[in-house]
């Protein structure tokens, strides 16, 4: 359906840019075996804002929002600097991504949209949610031409936001309150996402806009986050009960794997590397863990705390193949980065 010209309609755009000299909070202590390098830095809106959900743009820089802060912002890790980018008031962003054209696109969790910031002009441009029903927009993802794939988890949605257009179309869960949560693409163009209200993954055919829903074994399990390995395969993380898991998208079949932390270990953000190498935190302890997984061993690689024992969550994070990075925000206020070793492998696929 199509937004309303006012959601097509570029605005000014207010921006309030801090040139704030950061000190890295420091690398963690860790084992001579432990390759994996961790740095932080403290965001200068503090950790009550919710720093979280990166992304890596054309420049290398990385774009985060504040969802309780209700900003959108851009750290230089290079110049060790951060700009902060003033949205509407409402907003609460919970996600941004950033396109191949540089333009940051952030969903409005609270206010029902999907906002665009131009990366050359820095103006915002809104798309409205066109049913009244579609209030959360939650966690984006990109087609190869750009446009947009969504969940929104309390509404029992995920949307498709034509860039072209800006027309928006919707489908609805066939279970009801699954809550559709993190989304990827596969290499066809087919979205799939957890639905974290239950024990299933969904996906979507492009086409037709037909919903398909596959079970989990486990009527306690609930996939948090997502992500594909080259060879097709679709792995969770059971935020429930401490396991990564393998669904084949052709057979339907799922292996399952426990976490080192076991049945509390609750993991959230989750990505997977250039070698085909899960990534998840474990946020049911502090300090929160970041664990590897190998698909080809199935076996755990890594195991890395993320800052100092205090109250924290990592939400989301993303692997950035140029400077084998991973990418995190926390809820302790700051900007994280994993940089993990190179592999000497090619990926599964």
């Amino acid at each position: 359906m199509m937004s309303s010209p006012r959601s097509r309609l570029a605005v000014p755009f207010v921006m309030c840019a801090l040139t704030v000299p950061v000190l890295a909070v420091g690398a963690q202590a860790r084992p001579a075996t432990d390759t994996v390098q961790l740095t932080e830095w403290e965001v200068p809106w503090g950790a009550e804002g919710r720093p979280r959900d990166p992304s890596v743009d054309p420049q290398g820089r990385i774009w985060f929002v504040g969802q309780e802060g209700n900003y959108v912002a851009r750290f230089d890790a290079k110049t060790k600097t951060f700009e902060r980018f003033e949205i509407d008031a409402g907003t609460n962003p919970h996600t941004v991504n950033v396109d191949k054209d540089g333009d940051a696109w952030y969903a409005g969790n609270r206010n029902g949209m999907i906002g665009r910031i131009d990366g050359k002009t820095g103006k915002i441009t809104r798309y409205p949610m066109p049913e009244p029903d579609a209030k959360d927009p939650h966690t984006i993802t990109f087609t190869a031409a750009g446009d947009l794939w969504f969940t929104l988890q309390n509404s029992n949605m995920v949307g498709f936001l034509e860039k072209k257009t800006g027309t928006i179309t919707l489908a609805r869960m066939l279970t009801p309150r699954a809550r559709p949560y993190g989304i990827v693409l596969d290499r066809t163009g087919r979205p799939w996402f957890n639905l974290f209200g239950t024990n299933k993954l969904g996906t979507i055919d492009p086409k037709s806009m037909r919903v398909r829903e596959y079970m989990l074994p486990d009527e306690r399990a609930r996939g948090r986050r997502i992500a594909l390995t080259s060879d097709g395969a679709v792995w969770y993380g059971d935020y429930s009960r401490g396991f990564v898991g393998r669904l084949d998208p052709v057979s339907g079949a799922v292996k399952e794997w426990a976490l080192p932390g076991g049945g509390t270990s609750m993991p959230y953000a989750m990505t997977v590397d250039d070698a085909d190498r899960l990534w998840l935190v474990e946020t049911g302890r502090q300090p929160n863990r970041l664990v590897g997984f190998d698909p080809r061993s199935n076996s755990f690689i890594a195991q890395v705390d993320l800052g100092p024992a205090k109250p924290n969550t990592v939400r989301h994070m993303v692997f950035d193949k140029t400077t084998r990075s991973i990418w995190f925000g926390s809820d302790r206020g700051t900007i994280g980065r994993a940089v993990v070793p190179a592999p000497g492998r090619k990926p599964i696929g």
